[in-house]
């Protein structure tokens, strides 16, 4: 075996993606709330970046390096300004009190814009935690209650065994400890329901809640007797109550059907997940990304961005004669040079996010206007492909801009992605789009009389009727889809 050591060059091609690329990738997939976030982060990092207020001038969105600037007045000394500019906003964020004004009083945008956006919210645990330190228990079952607590599952579960809570904690606390630590977390932290180790645990312990009066509630009668039937059939019929098997629920329990009917609503009024209701940390207001209005003057839909929030961004002419000032040191212009490119390249990246959004959603549009016109189900199969072509981008770059958009129209708040969607072929010769036929699954159930429930063959049946043909397996995937469950469970009883 011998190792040989030699040099060659080698002709190739290698292809990268430029940050600048990189960047206007990033900001055409974001949505609207995003991107509110993203310029404002910006807006705190980069010095050289400006905030206006929101305008409609649509000139203002154009890179600033394409607009002709004043003569330049900067030198060494405006690096040291900036290091004092900085020091005052953090000052002044920091501080409580009314928002910076610059010189002439008016409010500061730049300020505005990043105090503006979201904060983190609290977390299940520490919600829950600062409520167990403020709680009235025994001193020994401080400690597990808040490894307990720790322990929790977004739901306000707890999804562990004894032993993995006290292995998580690293203690050597007994079970009996543990135990009783649970049953403290269960009886003295809100809403009831916290801390169960399952479903039926969890709808237990706020039935007990509800009867004791500790939710705040003050039960009628008829209200205590539902409250005690759910409980009868949390504890001895849950698995039939799961399975919709009331009549079996009547005859093993010797309950009239309609106590148990009342028992079933009562449990419908209950939370399955209590921690979610208390925190939700991942719940974000559906922001539209585009408006769609309807003139009826012309018979069309217009589109417009519904970007009015946004700031209105520039770069810093003081920044930018800085960059290109012979008289400020290297260090300086490099430094205030990287944060004008940077500047410039998130300008010219929410630019070409409006022009491309805007495009896509009037393409749309136009060839979507049966579902506009008449609803859902005349929605037509529609591949991204098509509309690349048509306004002269690649498919990936549609793929960016509907990623996570919403689009408010007269038919309610929609998602724009769902109007691209696969099809098949009518009984007529026409066309329907998958999300047309799940659309009319979720109608013929709507429409069945529940007392003697559709099944996944009489639905595909119905569907036949239409002119749609389509398999039983495929009537059981839409429905799966859409959420419906299964003709047993969607049975009606008494």
């Amino acid at each position: 075996m011998r190792f040989e050591h030699s040099q060659r060059t080698v002709a190739g091609q290698q292809m990268r993606m430029v940050p600048r690329l990189i960047q206007s990738m990033e900001v055409l997939q974001m949505p609207a709330a995003e991107l509110q976030e993203r310029i404002a982060q910006e807006l705190e990092r980069n010095v050289a970046l400006e905030a206006g207020e929101p305008s409609f001038d649509l000139d203002l969105v154009r890179p600033e390096h394409e607009r002709p600037i004043g003569e330049p007045d900067a030198s060494a000394e405006g690096f040291e300004r900036l290091g004092e500019m900085e020091r005052a906003y953090g000052e002044l964020m920091d501080a409580e009190g009314p928002r910076p004004r610059r010189a002439d009083g008016e409010r500061d945008a730049k300020m505005d814009a990043m105090a503006n956006a979201p904060s983190r919210g609290e977390t299940l645990a520490e919600r829950l935690l600062h409520d167990w330190r403020l709680a009235e228990v025994d001193p020994a079952l401080r400690a597990p209650g808040e490894a307990v607590i720790e322990s929790l599952d977004a739901d306000g579960l707890l999804d562990a065994t004894l032993g993995e809570v006290r292995a998580a904690a690293g203690a050597d606390w007994p079970d009996e400890l543990l135990e009783r630590a649970l049953r403290a977390v269960q009886q003295k932290l809100d809403p009831p329901g916290i801390g169960a180790r399952d479903v039926r645990e969890s709808l237990l312990l706020q039935v007990d809640a509800a009867l004791d009066g500790r939710d705040g509630s003050e039960p009628s009668e008829a209200a205590r007797a539902a409250l005690g039937d759910a409980r009868t059939i949390l504890q001895g019929h849950w698995v039939d109550f799961l399975e919709n098997r009331l009549p079996r629920i009547e005859q093993r329990a010797h309950l009239p059907m309609a106590r148990i009917q009342a028992a079933r609503d009562m449990l419908r009024r209950l939370r399955l997940s209590p921690g979610r209701d208390l925190v939700d940390e991942g719940a974000r207001p559906i922001v539209p990304d585009v408006v769609v209005e309807y003139d009826a003057d012309r018979d069309r839909y217009v589109a417009a961005l519904a970007d009015g929030s946004l700031p209105v961004l520039r770069v810093s002419p003081e920044y930018r004669r800085m960059s290109k000032d012979a008289s400020v040191d290297e260090r300086t212009r490099d430094f205030v040079g990287t944060n004008v490119r940077s500047a410039e390249w998130l300008i010219e990246a929410i630019h070409h996010r409006r022009t491309t959004l805007l495009r896509v959603a009037e393409e749309v549009i136009a060839r979507q206007r049966a579902w506009f016109d008449e609803g859902p189900e005349a929605l037509r199969p529609l591949e991204m492909a098509e509309v690349a072509r048509t306004i002269g981008v690649s498919t990936g770059t549609v793929s960016r801009a509907v990623s996570g958009k919403w689009m408010q129209t007269p038919r309610g708040m929609v998602e724009l992605r769902r109007f691209f969607s696969g099809g098949l072929r009518t009984d007529d010769g026409g066309e329907a789009s998958f999300e047309a036929v799940r659309q009319m699954v979720k109608d013929v159930v709507e429409a069945e009389d529940r007392a003697a429930p559709l099944s996944d063959e009489a639905i595909a049946q119905r569907l036949k009727d239409r002119g749609v043909t389509i398999a039983r397996r495929t009537v059981v995937k839409y429905r799966e889809q859409l959420g419906i469950p299964s003709a047993r469970h969607r049975k009606s009883h008494g």
